[in-house]
């Protein structure tokens, strides 16, 4: 046991430690959020890469408690150290596969880079081992940097508008009081561009196909699905306009060339999600001032992960319209970008300050959801008491007794 006494280390939005019971807590607040079960048949194989974070967890926790859920999430995790706890991804998905077993579901977590052979080589011999064939890969990842396994070469993502410097507002908190400032950022170069792209768009995912499919494990009807974004014209510049947006339209651009290659016997589709506070949303700058925005805006109509993973699941299981786009893509996201409820950010954008942003951004909303990410800020956890940090990875499933020799 390594029970320790835990305050938050923080600078701005990063975080370098987590709180485990904190983490669970907020696992166990989204697994509470996610619709009840449906039936009492088994249900799909899934492969979910991103289980612990994000729109990825939210999917995993849908997945899991609404549908039975069967198969594997990969997340990439920091142990705990010496110095520091382990990631929040570990807490949570260390609590996640406690309310697997609980509920019994067939689901088991691996622990590694996604973009490596060596990942993909494991993943494929526990479905093939464990399940046989996948219905369904959702794949959810957010990353600094990738190397790329055919050549070794590491790609370094970075955020930056394309074509013209960036000036634009953005939330600050000095001294912990929200304000507004001002922010610059030059544009990419090509290189910093195409290395975007390489991290975050679609080759990795066409890779994961390529060897799920030539280890035959793709199932008759699988599905894929990949998370994307558009969102506000405000954001445009520096998120679908920048070089996340050239990651996002490669991505997209895969999907097509995924399904078409599957020809008939599945489908891929990129999924536009909806706005919402992640680790990784926090990193793009405006972001945090535009979703604030947004949640005083929208309020109760404000759609949670978990609220967009429930619906995105309904879709893929054929209990609703998939809601396909002119491209293709699974719409999540009609509630952030209803014309009223942007023209009503638009109005706040425009006019706000560092004198008006009380009343115009929930400002405390935004910062308590970044620190709950972390495990933080939940309410009801005793945070002057102290915390188990030393919390297992869950098992890997043990391997099946090898036949009996005959004769």
């Amino acid at each position: 046991m390594s029970l320790r006494e835990i305050k938050p280390g923080n600078r701005g939005y990063l975080y370098v430690n987590s709180h485990p019971v904190g983490c669970e807590a907020m696992v166990d607040h989204m697994w509470g959020q996610a619709p009840e079960p449906v039936g009492d048949r088994p249900g799909p194989v899934a492969l979910v890469i991103g289980s612990s974070a994000g729109y990825g967890l939210a999917a995993t926790l849908v997945g899991l408690r609404a549908h039975r859920m069967r198969g594997l999430g990969i997340a990439f995790e920091a142990a705990e150290t010496e110095r520091r706890t382990a990631g929040a991804g570990w807490y949570r998905t260390a609590r996640t596969a406690e309310l697997a077993t609980e509920a019994g579901a067939d689901f088991t977590f691996l622990n590694g880079d996604a973009f490596s052979d060596a990942v993909k080589e494991e993943a494929v011999s526990r479905l093939a081992a464990g399940f046989g064939k996948i219905d369904l890969l959702i794949y959810s990842i957010a990353a600094p940097r990738r190397t790329d396994p055919l050549t070794g070469e590491v790609h370094h993502s970075v955020i930056k508008p394309l074509g013209t410097e960036y000036h634009a507002k953005t939330l600050v908190f000095e001294g912990g009081v929200p304000q507004v400032g001002a922010l610059h950022l030059q544009a990419a170069d090509e290189a910093e561009r195409e290395a975007t792209v390489q991290v975050m768009g679609g080759a990795d995912w066409r890779m994961w196909i390529d060897v799920l499919q030539s280890g035959g494990l793709l199932a008759e009807g699988f599905r894929t699905v990949a998370l994307s974004y558009v969102g506000s014209d405000i954001t445009a510049p520096i998120y679908r306009a920048g070089t996340i947006g050239a990651a996002k339209q490669h991505l997209e651009d895969t999907a097509r060339a995924i399904d078409t290659r599957l020809g008939g016997t599945g489908h891929a589709h990129t999924v536009v999600a909806g706005a919402a506070v992640t680790q990784a949303s926090t990193a793009i700058p405006s972001i945090a001032l535009y979703t604030s925005i947004l949640h005083r805006v929208t309020g109760d109509r404000w759609q949670s992960t978990v609220d967009q993973a429930a619906a995105l699941w309904e879709r893929l299981v054929g209990a609703a319209d998939l809601g396909l786009d002119d491209q293709g893509r699974i719409r999540l996201d009609d509630w952030e970008m209803d014309p009223r409820v942007q023209a009503a950010v638009h109005a706040t954008w425009d006019e706000v300050d560092s004198d008006t942003i009380a009343a115009g951004a929930d400002t405390g909303w935004f910062r308590d959801q970044v620190g709950r990410l972390y495990g933080w800020d939940v309410p009801g956890v005793d945070y002057g008491a102290a915390a188990e940090t030393s919390v297992e990875w869950p098992a890997a499933p043990a391997p099946a007794p090898a036949p009996a020799a005959v004769g």
